[in-house]
């Protein structure tokens, strides 16, 4: 078969750059679906973007699909086939239907019935008349956020403006919105014309001759040389983000670096401050000494050559100094104002029409945090400093510098406390207590900022759970799930044995204390308490521990985290050892027996029969011992092992269910006391062994 490259190529107006990157991929992962489906073999899909265009190119793609022989299924044979052999209608009509007739028939059983089949040759069909369908791809992709233009019903990130679809040198023909494809492409805005593309292996180079550098990669890398040319003529150290670099790369089709600098007077704002009105407002990247100290200069990325390049910085330059002139006003103006006046102000701000004020949420949150403060058992410093930290917490949000740089919300706080003379343990915590601010954040590091962080987040999802604001599919606009993994993540990595069950209580009992929401305490808390089980449960998914185990260690919900955690590794630490699946079944068989108990009954050594119940009974009381004295998961996974031989000995001479009741009600009873410590550990009947 002759082999041909396929290339599409979507122009649109400049698209937001967030969505550059993942709607590339997305037509990638799409055409090449398209083409494994319909049995189109091909070599390599090459992904090219720009802001103003989303490509693909596929290298080697036959001409034809390759022919096949297809078995298809008809009527069962007593329906096609007449006792004395005759072809029934539903027959022939099978037949005629897939192009055959009914000599063509044969049977195969399935499930004991037999089949009426037939094995019909398929013509593979002309790539080229495929390819049309290339339209209905572009189509089905998906954005973050979508627009209509002109006339066009059509909804896509963007209007587009010019479409090139080729397979070889020909023209695949469609159109989208208006627009018919061709082989026409439009280069730079400013540098560029349009192209002819005469086929898709000189679609890169046509594109460089434009001023377009379409490969991403090729694209990064220029932004990269360009920078670390800066830092070699310099003698500057600038450090790459990868967020920024990201994004710039997606703003640009052809990248030039160039740097300037602004006033020396601007660098007596906080370091966080600069950074974030170059990098976040104006897309730069900071300028640093070789030691780490800032310095009166910036780079970036123009979307262009080098020509009149002073210029171009000399503008730059101008717009930062406005945008450095505010911030130094406004962090003037935020000296002016105490804390506790600032605290005050927050009065005014509502949260949520039916959750209250921001004041109101700071209340609450001193309250939780006073409460998870006596179930980690801190001391009294700890203990005021989080009092402290929990009042002051949210009092930048009523400063200028975070009304005008949202981004610094805590990053503020922690500096102007520090400067308003607050102790370091408070001033560290302000901003803490926002950590982690997304999957891959640390969580905070003191204990203070721990929890009033819990505190924080616990009273958002209390509230919103108490209002019916809770997450369904996609929809989570409080982002309750992210905060939810923080608490988890936070109370496991400071290794807090307190149950979760206690803390959700704690924000439940403020909650409601504050008239928030109309649901009762148990329901509120059940709901919470599920919510967060599955956070968990993702949690441990992510660190590799299979579903079966999740679910037993998950069962009991009134543990804490950290014995979760725990238990889980023990049983994923120990489930290749030999005896594994033989102690699992013998403590299940514990468990499953142990169901048919009566509450209360106590365990009577008098109605022993043989000496394989007062064994089993000895070591159940050397168990009581010992189970609170194990200062581990580990030491208690061993604890219940260690009962494996005497539990089937137990067994192999023993009948539960004694014909006599008395008996039977005291061998289940020790069961039960048995299952208890058991369960404690893990729901081990729910454990899959091999």
């Amino acid at each position: 078969m002759n082999k041909q490259d396929i290339l599409l190529e979507i122009g649109l107006e400049e698209m937001p750059a967030r969505f550059v990157t993942q709607s590339m991929n997305q037509l990638g992962e799409k055409v090449s679906k398209f083409l494994n489906e319909q049995n189109i073999e091909h070599g390599d899909v090459l992904l090219y973007s720009t802001p103003r265009r989303l490509a693909v190119i596929v290298k080697d793609t036959v001409d034809a699909q390759a022919d096949t022989n297809e078995e298809a299924k008809g009527p069962a044979k007593k329906i096609a086939q007449s006792e004395n052999g005759e072809w029934s209608k539903a027959a022939a009509g099978f037949a005629k239907g897939q192009g055959m007739s009914v000599d063509d028939i044969y049977f195969k059983e399935v499930n004991g019935v037999e089949y009426a089949y037939v094995n019909k040759f398929v013509k593979g069909r002309l790539t080229a008349e495929l390819l049309p369908s290339l339209k209905d791809i572009a189509l089905s992709l998906t954005f973050g956020k979508n627009m209509r233009w002109g006339n066009s019903d059509i909804r896509y990130v963007r209007p587009i403006k010019w479409i090139v679809a080729l397979f070889g040198t020909k023209i695949i023909p469609f159109e989208m919105a208006g627009v018919q494809s061709g082989n026409e492409t439009i280069g730079h805005r400013f540098l560029g014309t349009t192209a002819t593309i005469v086929n898709a292996s000189s679609y890169e180079e046509t594109l460089k001759q434009q001023s377009v550098i379409v490969d991403p990669i090729k694209r990064r890398n220029m932004i990269v040389e360009g920078l670390k040319e800066l830092e070699k003529r310099n003698n500057w150290a600038i450090p790459i983000d990868d967020a920024l670099l990201e994004e710039v790369n997606n703003l640009v089709e052809y990248p030039t670096a160039l740097s300037g600098s602004f006033s020396e007077e601007f660098l007596d704002l906080p370091e966080e401050v600069l950074i974030t009105s170059m990098k976040e407002h104006q897309r730069y990247f900071p300028v640093k000494k070789a030691d780490g100290t800032l310095l009166p200069h910036f780079v970036t990325v123009r979307n262009g050559n080098d020509h009149a390049i002073d210029k171009v910085a000399r503008g730059n330059e101008k717009v930062l100094r406005a945008r450095l002139a505010d911030a130094d006003f406004f962090y003037k103006e935020d000296q002016k104002a105490s804390i506790d006046d600032l605290v005050k102000k927050l009065e005014k701000i509502v949260y949520h029409e039916k959750i209250g004020t921001l004041s109101e949420k700071v209340g609450r949150i001193r309250r939780i945090s006073s409460a998870l403060a006596n179930l980690t058992n801190a001391s009294e410093e700890v203990k005021i400093s989080t009092d402290r930290a929990a009042q002051i917490c949210k009092f930048d949000l009523v400063t200028q510098m975070v009304y005008e740089f949202p981004e610094l919300q805590g990053v503020m706080g922690e500096k102007y406390a520090r400067q308003k003379g607050e102790n370091e343990d408070v001033a560290v915590a302000v901003n803490e207590h926002y950590k982690p601010r997304f999957a891959e954040d640390t969580v905070p590091s003191t204990k203070t900022g721990a929890l009033v962080s819990l505190a924080d987040k616990l009273d958002t999802i209390t509230a919103c759970f108490a209002v019916g604001i809770i997450p369904t599919g996609s929809q989570d606009p409080y982002a309750l799930r992210r905060q939810a993994a923080g608490i988890v993540q936070t109370m496991m990595d400071h290794e807090w044995h307190m149950p979760l069950a206690d803390v959700i209580a704690a924000g439940v009992k403020e909650v409601l204390h504050d008239r928030i929401g109309e649901k009762d305490a148990s329901a509120l808390q059940e709901e919470i308490v599920a919510f967060f089980i599955l956070r968990v449960k993702h949690i441990l998914q992510e660190k590799g521990i299979p579903y079966d185990i999740i679910d037993a260690v998950l069962a009991k919900r009134s543990g804490t985290l950290k014995e979760m955690e725990e238990a889980a590794s023990v049983l994923m630490n120990h489930k290749e050892d030999e005896d594994f699946k033989e102690t699992m079944e013998a403590l299940s068989r514990v468990v499953n027996i142990a169901k048919k108990a009566e509450d209360g009954q106590d365990v009577d050594p008098s109605f022993f029969e043989n000496e394989e119940e007062k064994q089993l009974y000895s070591a159940y009381s050397d168990l009581e011992t010992a189970w609170t004295k194990a200062s581990s998961m580990h030491a208690r996974y061993e604890l219940l092992a260690g009962l494996k031989q005497l539990i089937e000995q137990y067994f192999d001479n023993t009948m539960v269910m004694a014909e006599d009741a008395q008996v039977k009600q005291n061998r289940l009873a020790l069961m039960r006391c048995l299952a208890m410590f058991i369960l404690e550990f893990a729901d081990v009947p729910a454990i899959m062994t091999k």
